[in-house]
């Protein structure tokens, strides 16, 4: 089974991001670590089951030197914004095999000291349109999932409740193996448009 595992958000700054994100929609967000082969570090927006994952360049020479790094620092050098989907499975070898996509194991130690990791398929695969989401399989104890962290929202936000993207409905499914996820393909294009979260007084759409 697949399902909306975290939504990835290119900016300029962590701390800007932080504030402007607390201050425009009250979600507050807690570090997350860096990723040293990347070049980048980030925050995590909580959601319980799902989260959104502000994510910056920190080190601009090792993260041109990486197709994702690349890609981090050109959506925040124009501004930022979303950048990609991620999505869970139960069986990352048998979606990795099905589309050809090569399995690879990553890791970022948090502030306080503790290690996370996991496995994941079709970050770098230059096949991935940015409407395509990328595929994760996380190590360890249901409570370390980056989701699970603590945050004073503002809001009530209980999750993603849709993702709006430009792209090829066929393609989207092909993807996906016929599996149904909140992704709704706007217009043509290559990119995610918008993410709505269900929270206690309706949707909460951040574009």
């Amino acid at each position: 089974m697949l399902r909306i595992d975290h939504v990835v958000f290119a900016v300029p700054d962590l701390d800007a991001a932080a504030d402007r994100f607390r201050r425009d929609h009250g979600l507050d967000s807690a570090p997350g670590g860096r990723h040293p082969g990347w070049g980048t570090a980030n925050r995590i927006v909580p959601l319980g089951h799902d989260y959104i994952e502000l994510i910056a360049v920190e080190d601009d020479a090792v993260a041109a030197g990486t197709p994702f790094g690349r890609a981090v620092l050109e959506r925040a050098q124009s501004g930022g914004g979303w950048l990609a989907i991620s999505v869970s499975t139960d069986d990352l070898d048998a979606v990795g095999g099905r589309l050809g996509l090569d399995v690879t194991a990553g890791a970022r130690e948090r502030p306080d000291g503790t290690e996370v990791r996991w496995r994941s398929a079709g970050l770098e695969d230059p096949r991935r349109e940015p409407f395509l989401p990328f595929f994760i399989s996380w190590e360890g104890a249901a409570e370390s999932h980056p989701g699970r962290l603590r945050a004073g929202h503002g809001v009530q936000a209980t999750g993603i409740a849709r993702i709006d993207v430009q792209g090829d409905d066929r393609s989207l499914r092909s993807w996906l193996g016929g599996e149904d996820l909140p992704i709704r393909v706007m217009d043509a294009g290559a990119r995610v448009i918008s993410v709505a979260l269900a929270t206690h007084d309706g949707q909460l759409v951040i574009s």
